[in-house]
């Protein structure tokens, strides 16, 4: 399966031809429609569906054609594993360079030479000059509270849009995809979170006392999208890291409205400037941490001109609750980027993010430890690089275990980790903007779990089972625990999942409301404390103590799928609030933790909403359902 798609038409035609792509001529509607269709669709593993009757707009658009592994393989032509492997083997062998590595590795060097992006004097991305209007594009609503606030527009996202900004002082190039909040026909929100380049590039512009001109392309070629997506290091130009994957030099042309380079094959471009110090309330919208992310003040796009392809197609993507096209996506990136972390990171011999946590909220390491405690070391380190730097929590384990197998990383969990040695609690740290748990924007906690094999130490066995079908709490254990325990399971002997009758209170007003993520005004004090209180007795119950976690979840988590589960601890708990252990103490201003490590990962007040859809839009899609997959 070798393919080399250089814009995005043609890896349509690719998909459709392999019986990966369906259109229909059903009318849809971007507006929260598009959601339950795309959402059922992955699900129940449909092609991707091209609108070609999207309401509201003339130009047809194209949804989930990321969304499966064979998806990913066909647009990138190999498995993204290959690709993975082949940079790490070579970057490897080439330090240094010599004649004759060079030609030994041929088609690789052939594939960095082509990384170089091209300038051309035009592209099929400026066939058609337009003036700004937003209106024009089958923009989407995903969820039903974007947007919603008295002084918005509406919940219209540009979810897809790669922005291409240029560094003020280097004219270093940085790509990146950022949620757009439509304002109106000709401006839109820039959502730059933390630790983003395009961000990066902003603050310097400010600085310099200058606006800063960008240009946003829809629809690219699938290497440059992965490029754009991928966590590369500060600094490293992502058209040229598209270009090795595609093994054709990406094309830039000078935009029409303003000085700097855009890209030559688009779907879309839309050129224009965010002003200096300019900020406008954005939001709220669903992210892919499954809830609602709160509005907040962010920099403004003002768009000058509209440039596309003739007959162009729009691309969507939805984010929300995993699984979604993300999932997909995030993982074929961090298959082929993950091998690289071996080049800072020696002892680390394998690393996955789980995009049942949102990516940022769970990572998994594995590490060859050549010393005692270089585990910590490398976590530690891992924390303070780049994107790595917003993950929540980090386990690590033993070398040669898999870190994609979420039973073997328990196991390890299970026979290698002692609180009092291995656990790790870093307060008031840098988080990911998405993360909501600790009401704080961009701050927030982390810790790390050490479950590495330790030469000399035993740290139990874990429980003990006697029966095929594992450990079960009778009814009257539960109740004599606590009446409000509705559901419990445990994992491997090792995870005990505990569903608690805790309703999600919905505050919708607070998801416009930025300062209730501010612990002076959402104090530990006004928190229900059901989640803590069930917890606490868990933690001291004797029949328990030879578990090594106990999480307590709210009642729409499905404690018996792992998606579900996962999602439904990692995103819902602030490590420095919500985790406690079974005895917990201060040695001078030391912690000393012992027995089981409990999560109390309930919704709680001051929380933004999970993500749901309306009824009547599941009914109206019901409808069309048969119809559309004709």
């Amino acid at each position: 399966m070798q393919h080399s798609f250089t814009d995005f038409q043609s890896y349509i035609h690719a998909l459709e031809k392999a019986g990966e792509l369906h259109r229909t001529q059903v009318e849809i509607d971007p507006a929260l429609e598009l959601t339950e269709i795309s959402v059922r669709a992955l699900r129940e593993g449909k092609p991707a569906l091209l609108v070609e009757r999207p309401k509201g707009s003339s130009f047809p658009l194209v949804i989930n054609h990321f969304s499966s592994a064979n998806r990913i393989e066909l647009s990138l032509g190999r498995h993204p594993d290959e690709i993975g492997h082949e940079l790490i083997s070579f970057l490897e062998q080439a330090m240094p360079p010599t004649f004759k590595i060079l030609l030994e590795n041929k088609p690789t060097l052939k594939r960095f030479l082509n990384a170089r992006p091209k300038n051309v004097l035009s592209g099929i991305s400026q066939q058609v000059l337009t003036q700004p209007n937003l209106d024009s594009l089958p923009i989407q609503v995903c969820w039903e509270l974007d947007g919603q606030r008295p002084d918005s527009s509406g919940g219209r996202f540009i979810t897809y849009g790669q922005i291409f900004t240029y560094d003020p002082r280097t004219g270093k190039r940085n790509i990146g995809v950022y949620r757009m909040h439509v304002f109106d026909k000709s401006i839109t929100g820039m959502h730059w979170q933390i630790q983003k380049g395009g961000g990066f590039h902003y603050f310097q512009a400010e600085k310099l006392g200058r606006d800063l001109e960008l240009a946003v392309a829809l629809g690219t070629s699938p290497a440059l999208t992965f490029a754009t997506i991928a966590a590369l290091p500060e600094g490293i130009d992502e058209a040229m890291f598209a270009g090795f994957l595609q093994n054709k030099r990406v094309e830039f042309t000078k935009g029409k409205s303003i000085s700097i380079q855009v890209p030559a094959n688009a779907e879309f471009v839309l050129e224009g400037i965010v002003p200096q110090k300019e900020r406008r309330m954005e939001g709220p919208f669903g992210d892919h941490f499954g809830h609602y992310s709160a509005a907040a003040e962010f920099p403004v796009f003002h768009i000058k001109t509209i440039t596309h392809r003739k007959n162009p197609i729009y691309p969507a993507i939805v984010v929300g609750k995993p699984p979604m096209e993300d999932k997909f996506l995030g993982d074929a990136t961090q298959q082929m980027l993950g091998p690289l972390i071996k080049l800072i990171h020696k002892e680390v011999t394998d690393l996955w993010a789980y995009y049942e946590a949102g990516f940022h909220n769970l990572l998994v390491v594995a590490i060859e430890q050549r010393y005692q405690k270089e585990a910590m070391k490398a976590a530690l380190g891992l924390m303070g690089t780049d994107q790595l730097s917003l993950t929540k929590c980090i386990i690590t384990v033993s070398s040669g275990v898999n870190v994609r197998d979420w039973t073997a990383v328990l196991k390890e969990i299970k026979h290698n980790f002692d609180p009092h040695y291995d656990f790790v609690m870093i307060p008031k740290v840098p988080l990911d903007t998405l993360d909501f748990t600790s009401y704080k924007m961009n701050l927030g906690s982390k810790m790390i779990l050490d479950a590495t094999r330790k030469v000399g130490r035993d740290t139990g066995s874990g429980l003990q089972v006697t029966n095929d079908s594992g450990y079960r709490i009778s009814d009257s254990v539960l109740r004599e625990i606590d009446r409000r325990i509705l559901d419990v399971n445990l994992i491997d002997e090792t995870f005990l999942l505990v569903k608690i009758n805790s309703p999600l209170a919905t505050h919708r007003s607070q998801l416009s409301d930025p300062v209730t993520r501010n612990p002076e005004t959402v104090t530990i004090n006004n928190r229900p404390e059901t989640g803590q209180e069930i917890l606490k007795k868990l933690l001291q119950r004797n029949e328990l103590r030879k578990l090594k976690l106990i999480a307590v979840v709210s009642e729409d988590v499905d404690i018996h799928n792992k998606e579900s589960y996962i999602w439904g601890v990692f995103t819902r708990f602030d490590c420095e609030r919500d985790v406690l252990f079974t005895e917990q103490k201060m040695l001078g201003i030391s912690p000393v933790y012992s027995g089981v490590l409990g999560i109390d990962a309930t919704w709680k007040p001051g929380y933004p909403e999970p993500l749901t859809m309306p009824d009547e839009i599941v009914k109206r899609v019901d409808e069309k359902w048969g119809k559309i997959w004709k």
